[in-house]
């Protein structure tokens, strides 16, 4: 909500003339209804000569005169604005003073599922607490400290002190929803969020970071409505775009996710995250060609490819059978971070390049690190049975290797009609396949 600064002491000192008048005129007696008269008129015209002098004088002035308010106009202009009043200051501004403080004060670093995560408040520019402010404000500056030092419990209490004294404080509410994600919370956060969107539903931070917490609440459709709202009063916004398109993904809705994903890269082209995500809409669509595109340039743009990134750019490369590429991504990956998965399909690409010995020694590694990955089993088996074939059924420890890795396998994951199939076949030695 809007705290104005832009204090007006000629309306003050227009009402002190007034009221001078008015009691002048009444002092001297008479009918009522004529003083009543007089004295308006009276001050109305002294209103106009005031206003016609301070015209002439600021006409003469390179500089404004600036007064400094009374206390009672500081109690006054700092109170919060009501609903109606916000709605009066017209259609173009759709931000409110408030709502650019928060942009500042409560900036947060963006993680890859849209959601947001809260940053060290080190980085953040603190609140000036030499400038004057309301009880809530400096509730609200003290809590932020205490957040700075980790003491978040304490920090909590401050901004129930704030919100007692100023239930429509709406910065107090998404500050209080931003601890209690930082502690896992997402239930108590969401409760704060909503408050802050029924004091203020033109916030955009309190409608995204409300849509957020929804996200992670695995609240997917309200969570859609969240964003949409948050979008009405930013359009272009990057983080409700990017947002909206990973629920719309979540939801199956690929299509969907398109046109909110692409905003959110021209909200912030350079941004690795949103070329990636895009990458992720369009391979789900199956237009590999553009997915590819998208995740080099977010492997251009991230300091450091994930895991995630280099493992569905191979998956794109694999589909349309650029195998040598999918094995240098993998390659890539294995030596940044290696995992189970990345082994795996690092196996799978080699053996299409006919890398037989390499494909082996990659499925190896693979069950190595996780013995109860099936996939990874299943290579081995058809690696140990290509061996067994090429060597004319004469390489009984290979196909003994194959059998086992296969029963592993269906142990794990019945519903393999494939492995099934080999494992009848060559189930017993040479001579008995049928």
């Amino acid at each position: 909500m809007m705290h104005r600064t832009d204090y007006n002491f000629s309306r003050t000192l227009t009402f002190g003339i007034a009221i001078s008048s008015a009691m002048l005129l009444s002092s001297a007696g008479g009918c009522k209804a004529v003083q009543k008269h007089r004295a308006s008129k009276a001050a109305e015209r002294e209103a106009r000569q005031l206003e016609s002098m301070q015209s002439r004088q600021a006409a003469e002035e390179s500089q404004p005169v600036v007064t400094q308010p009374t206390q009672s106009e500081w109690t006054q202009e700092q109170r919060p604005l009501t609903d109606e009043e916000l709605a009066a200051q017209g259609a173009d501004e759709p931000e409110s003073l408030d709502q650019a403080v928060m942009e500042i004060i409560d900036e947060r670093s963006r993680n890859v599922d849209g959601g947001t995560d809260v940053a060290p408040r080190g980085s953040e520019p603190m609140i000036d607490l030499s400038l004057p402010r309301t009880r809530e404000e400096r509730s609200l500056a003290r809590a932020v400290e205490l957040q700075s030092g980790g003491n978040l419990e304490a920090a909590l209490r401050e901004l129930e002190r704030a919100i007692a004294y100023n239930p429509r404080f709406t910065r107090a509410y998404i500050e209080s929803g931003d601890i209690y994600v930082e502690l896992g919370q997402f239930e108590q956060a969401e409760r704060k969020y909503a408050a802050a969107v029924r004091n203020e539903p033109r916030n955009y931070m309190a409608q995204y970071r409300h849509a957020s917490v929804l996200h992670k609440l695995g609240s997917l459709e309200e969570s859609k409505r969240a964003y949409l709202r948050a979008l009405s009063i930013r359009p272009s916004a990057f983080d409700a775009n990017l947002g909206l398109s990973i629920v719309h993904l979540e939801s199956g809705h690929a299509e969907q996710a398109v046109p909110y994903a692409q905003r959110a890269v021209r909200a912030d082209p350079p941004n690795g995250r949103a070329r990636m995500h895009l990458g992720n809409v369009y391979a789900a669509m199956d237009q590999h060609e553009e997915a590819i595109v998208e995740y080099q340039q977010a492997a251009d743009m991230l300091e450091t490819p994930g895991t995630g990134l280099l493992l569905n750019l191979a998956d794109s490369l694999n589909q349309l059978q650029r195998y040598a590429e999918m094995v240098g991504a993998l390659e890539q990956l294995v030596l940044i971070e290696p995992g189970t998965i990345a082994y795996e399909r690092l196996g799978s690409g080699y053996f299409r390049l006919r890398r037989y010995e390499d494909a082996l020694s990659a499925f190896n590694s693979s069950v190595d690190m996780d013995p109860n990955h099936y996939a990874g089993l299943n290579g081995i088996a058809v690696c140990e049975l290509n061996n067994y074939l090429w060597n004319g059924k004469t390489d009984g420890s290979a196909r003994e290797r194959a059998v086992d890795a296969m029963r592993r396998s269906l142990r794990l994951e019945r519903q393999q009609p494939r492995i099934v199939e080999l494992l009848r076949r060559y189930s017993q030695p040479a001579g008995s396949e049928g």
